[in-house]
């Protein structure tokens, strides 16, 4: 079984493995399984992508597009969860399929309308463009939804009987026992906000404000009229695979946490 696992875990974590041999050759063309050795130019590659090549500025970019994200779906998230969950209005079971509904719709159908409103509110080319559209969150409103249905009741009748208003109820009794379920949302709210490629491409014509993602697309578009090489492009991938990959080790368990949750 653990012999299987490992042939698992190694065929999955292969591409990222070749990727990373090729970052540190010279040119980085792999024709054969000889050319699969680690090279000499591991420093002079990934400096190269750092320096000349302005990747701190798209992974600054990526990162405070990402941590406002996450912040924002956080904020948004919680107090949908909390008037669900906690209070009557007309017609709540039915906003909350609303809210669901909306998971069925593609991203990239929805690119045109809100490439359009976007542009006539004059955040084209800016940061609001690129965060603004992905406040909301369907998925994150669901898991706190559920997550606040297992807290136990005489918490919230006590919380009542004290006469603590909402605000005080949620930032002094749920957000402290939903520590480990924010950080597990948090974990992953951050790694698809990293990842966004379609909308920074889309909304951003300045390079100086592009993303990292996108970044790597650059770095391509240069090998295609053979100014670069694929070892280069190879250095600016695994460059972007830091950030998310110590976001998941740093929260694993309020992660594994969170996709329990979803089991139950």
């Amino acid at each position: 079984m653990h012999g299987t696992l490992g042939f698992i875990v190694f065929v999955m974590a292969f591409p990222i493995l070749i990727a990373a041999i090729v970052s540190t050759q010279e040119v980085g063309i792999v024709a054969s399984f000889g050319d699969l050795m680690p090279g000499s130019h591991l420093f002079e590659n990934y400096q190269t992508v750092m320096t000349d090549y302005n990747f701190g500025v798209y992974l600054l970019n990526s990162f405070i597009m990402s941590i406002v994200i996450v912040v924002g779906k956080l904020a948004i998230s919680l107090l949908a969860a909390l008037a669900i969950v906690y209070y009557d209005f007309p017609f709540k079971n039915l906003m909350f399929f609303v809210i669901l509904f909306t998971l069925m719709l593609p991203v990239p159908v929805r690119f045109v309308p809100l490439f359009n409103i976007v542009t006539d509110l004059g955040w084209y080319n800016s940061m609001l463009a690129l965060t603004i559209p992905y406040l909301a969150s369907a998925t994150t409103v669901f898991l706190l939804r559920q997550h606040f249905y297992s807290i136990p009741e005489s918490i919230v009748e006590q919380a009542k009987l004290d006469g603590i208003g909402p605000f005080k109820f949620l930032f002094y009794v749920l957000i402290p026992m939903s520590k480990g379920m924010l950080a597990g949302v948090s974990v992953i709210m951050f790694i698809y906000a990293w990842n966004q490629y379609l909308w920074p491409l889309v909304i951003i014509d300045s390079q100086s404000q592009q993303v990292t993602q996108v970044g790597i697309t650059l770095l391509q578009g240069d090998i295609q009229a053979g100014e670069l090489q694929w070892s280069i492009v190879m250095a600016g991938a695994i460059i972007t695979l830091i950030p998310p990959l110590l976001a998941l080790i740093a929260f694993r368990k309020p992660l594994l946490e969170t996709f329990g949750v979803q089991q139950k």
